[in-house]
C-alpha cells in the first residue's frame, strides 16, 4: 500500500543547478531542489525549491503545470506580454502548461512545489451539435 509522504520526516539529498546561460537575464542564481515525492508513473513531483536572486526566461512544455506556495522570499513570474504576478510568503501561483516568460527571484526564495508532467497531452476538440 502506498505510504503518505511527510516532508518533515524526510531529508532528500539536495540537487543544485543554475539557469542555462542562454536563458539568463540577470545574475547566475544557484537553484536548490529537495524532491520529496515522485509518483509511480514519474508524472508528479513535489518538494521544496530555493533560489538566489536573479532572473531567467522560462518555457513550459505543453504537458507540464506547476503549482507553488512561497514559504519565504519574493519572486515574480512575467508573461510574454509583460503582465507580472508577484508572490511572497503565503502566496501561491500556478504556472500553466505552455507558459512562456520570465521567472525573477526578487529576494532569495524558498517554496513548496508540485509539478505535473503528463506523458500524454489530450487535445481538446470543439464538438458542435
Amino acid at each position: 500500500m502506498p505510504a503518505i509522504t511527510e516532508f518533515r520526516r524526510q531529508a532528500p539529498a539536495p540537487e543544485y543547478d543554475h539557469p542555462r546561460a542562454e536563458r539568463r537575464l540577470s545574475g547566475n542564481p544557484q537553484r536548490t531542489t529537495w524532491n520529496h515525492f515522485t509518483n509511480a508513473s514519474g508524472e508528479v513531483h513535489a518538494g521544496v525549491w530555493a533560489c538566489e536572486k536573479g532572473s531567467w526566461r522560462i518555457a513550459f512544455a505543453p504537458n507540464k503545470d506547476e503549482y507553488f506556495y512561497v514559504l519565504e522570499g519574493r519572486c515574480r513570474v512575467i508573461d510574454e506580454s509583460g503582465d507580472a504576478a508577484e508572490a511572497g510568503p503565503g502566496d501561491a501561483l500556478v504556472i500553466p502548461a505552455g507558459f512562456r516568460g520570465v521567472f525573477e527571484v526578487v529576494e532569495p526564495v524558498r517554496k513548496h512545489y508540485v509539478i505535473v508532467e503528463r506523458s500524454h497531452v489530450h487535445q481538446l476538440q470543439d464538438h458542435q451539435p
